[in-house]
């Protein structure tokens, strides 16, 4: 039985041993361009109107992004940020979309540098789950104004995350 189905977790899922094996058996810890994966992200940013997104790979210390669309500065640059900063992190902890409508007012995010240093106003991510029911990040779009996100929204998210899970499966069939 994997940790995340125990009611009561002793330890954090974004550290659990068994999710990140998941991830090493993917090859998610690699540097590998995908452009469907690219060309999703591309879609959903443009569908929701924002200038960012995501899918993104939450390791045990950094999370990288496995496609990205609308990224710049030193973000795109590095294609990561430290995992204690990352916003997809939430999702891996509780297996759910993780919204933030605006950032600046919300406690989990509102000190966080990617709020207070490079602008980040709004975040709607769903959770990328593997075959075997874990975690591996989010699929994510960022704003850089604050906004809303419908129930709608946020089903059309899930589906794009299990796309991307389906995607990323089938990079070590």
């Amino acid at each position: 039985m994997k940790k995340q189905d125990h009611t009561i977790m002793s330890q954090d899922p974004v550290i659990d041993n068994d999710r990140i094996l998941e991830i090493a058996r993917l090859r998610l810890h690699e540097d590998a361009v995908d452009d469907i994966l690219n060309e999703y992200t591309k879609q959903a940013a443009e569908e929701f109107d924002l200038p960012i997104g995501l899918v993104s790979i939450v390791l045990d210390d950094v999370q990288k992004f496995a496609a990205a669309h609308g990224l710049g500065g030193w973000i795109g640059d590095t294609g990561s940020t430290p995992v204690e900063w990352a916003f997809c992190a939430n999702s891996v902890r509780t297996n759910s979309p993780f919204i933030v409508e605006n950032a600046p007012d919300h406690a989990l995010v509102r000190d966080n540098p990617l709020v207070t240093q490079d602008g980040i106003k709004c975040y709607a991510g769903a959770p990328i789950i593997s075959k075997n029911g874990y975690v591996l990040g989010n699929f994510c779009v960022i704003g850089s104004e604050e906004r809303s996100f419908s129930e709608e929204e946020v089903n059309r998210l899930k589906e794009y995350a299990k796309m991307a899970a389906k995607r990323l499966e089938t990079r070590v069939s």
